[in-house]
């Protein structure tokens, strides 16, 4: 790169990260190859002579590192906005039938949130769907799978996607719901027609380059640009996979492959990157994004997520909200009363997911802003994540995007002893 040119846009990708609230001083220093992660040459281990491997980190490997300033937990904003939409809480329900119904993505609207309906789950294949609920709350572990592929086999009913869109657009909410590639433009016009806000566009990886020999794959660029509606797409884990996306024109990419609590499949397809890796560098494809085009994308951090710690650690490596099942299932309102599984869970010939239990431990009320009776962090997630920001001293989440960062490979363990031997608070 000619150094002139170099210069030029260092000093366009400084300012740009002063816009938007990002520390330049991180730039200073830096080769012009250095400055995009993924474009350099990053530090690799050796698996064996034909491989190298970067090393990646989940979030118990990391921890958040107090800063010189600290602030009164009541001046400190959590709130996030996506296109025209503003949040007083960072938060999507996942779109999973464990977790979100059209009355609990209600009353996450109410509380500041966003609940995703799946628009292929059993609210659209049924008209009353509760008695299926309770078999599986019911079911033997080694007979859930089977009987719940058998379940899905109903065929999703267009008029059912229209009418549980309209159920919650009339109770005054922001309403949000997710489809797979395949059957989005099937949908597109029904989801339309009832007045959805935000549409999620959601597999367990979705790229920007699909390629078929069988089938006419979804053109997500053509599809975003022509469709009236903010579109959310993922997962993704990748830097270079998370840049295409963005590139389609999506408002958000959400991170996650295979971190959920009911996810296997990093077991089953061996796939995967630990969260804090994926979110930090698919932040790095969103800072290369925003500098090209001058479009910010948002990073929504997707699985793995179960305390308000977690949640901290996501935006604290660059996320700008974070998206969560399994804590909502141990709300009273969850529609499986204490059971979760993933999207993937009924695929009829590959499941990537499992039923698990959760454990009734409040309201949705108490589960996102409290107050919390117990004290290992799966209650009041937001007051948790604003106190963690206070604490650190930052106001806003973009500010605490610049929060340091450490490896800690002791920090769940160091001087804990009795909390794992007693199985309270953080043993258990």
């Amino acid at each position: 790169m000619p150094e002139r040119h170099g210069d030029i846009l260092k000093g366009n990708l400084i300012a740009t990260a002063e816009n938007q609230g990002f520390a330049p001083d991180r730039l200073e220093g830096q080769t012009p190859t250095s400055w995009w992660p993924g474009e350099e040459k990053m530090a690799e281990v050796e698996i064996g002579i034909f491989k190298s491997a970067r090393q990646a980190y989940g979030f118990d490997d990391i921890a958040i590192v107090p800063s010189r300033r600290t602030r009164d937990p009541e001046d400190v904003d959590i709130s996030w906005q996506i296109d025209a939409y503003k949040f007083e809480l960072p938060v999507l329900g996942s779109a999973m039938d464990g977790a979100i119904s059209p009355k609990t993505a209600i009353e996450m609207g109410r509380l500041g949130g966003l609940g995703v309906l799946n628009l292929e789950g059993l609210w659209t294949r049924y008209e009353d769907p509760t008695p299926l609920f309770e078999e599986i709350m019911e079911l033997d572990d080694d007979r859930a799978t089977s009987r719940m592929q058998q379940m899905y086999l109903e065929p999703i009913k267009l008029e059912l996607v229209g009418e549980r869109i309209r159920q919650m657009k009339a109770a005054g909410i922001r309403t949000s719901a997710a489809v797979t590639p395949a059957r989005t433009e099937w949908m597109a016009k029904t989801i339309l027609d009832a007045g959805l806000d935000i549409l999620v566009i959601q597999g367990t990886v979705v790229s920007a380059e699909h390629v078929s020999q069988t089938t006419e794959p979804l053109n997500l660029k053509k599809f975003i640009r022509d469709f009236e509606l903010p579109v959310i797409v993922g997962g993704t884990a990748s830097y270079q996979a998370a840049l295409h996306l963005m590139r389609t024109g999506a408002a958000g990419v959400l991170v996650g492959v295979g971190p959920g609590n009911a996810c296997t499949s990093r077991a089953v397809l061996g796939i995967g990157v630990p969260q804090a890796t994926a979110i930090a560098d698919v932040a790095g494809a969103r800072m290369r994004h925003l500098d090209e085009t001058g479009v910010y994308v948002h990073v929504i951090a997707d699985g793995g997520m179960s305390k308000g710690g977690d949640i901290a650690k996501a935006i604290a490596c660059g996320a700008d909200a974070v998206m969560i099942g399994s804590p909502l299932t141990s709300a009273v309102e969850a529609p499986a009363h204490g059971f979760h599984w993933g999207m993937a869970t009924f695929h009829p010939t590959l499941p990537r997911g499992t039923r698990v239990r959760t454990k009734i431990r409040g309201t949705l009320e108490e589960v996102l802003v409290g107050p919390a009776n117990e004290n290992d962090g799966r209650l009041n997630l937001f007051g948790a994540l604003r106190t963690s920001m206070a604490t650190c001293g930052y106001e806003t989440l973009k500010e605490f995007q610049k929060a340091e960062i450490m490896l800690a490979p002791s920090l769940q363990t160091e001087g804990k002893q009795l909390q794992r031997s007693q199985g309270v608070g953080m043993g258990h």
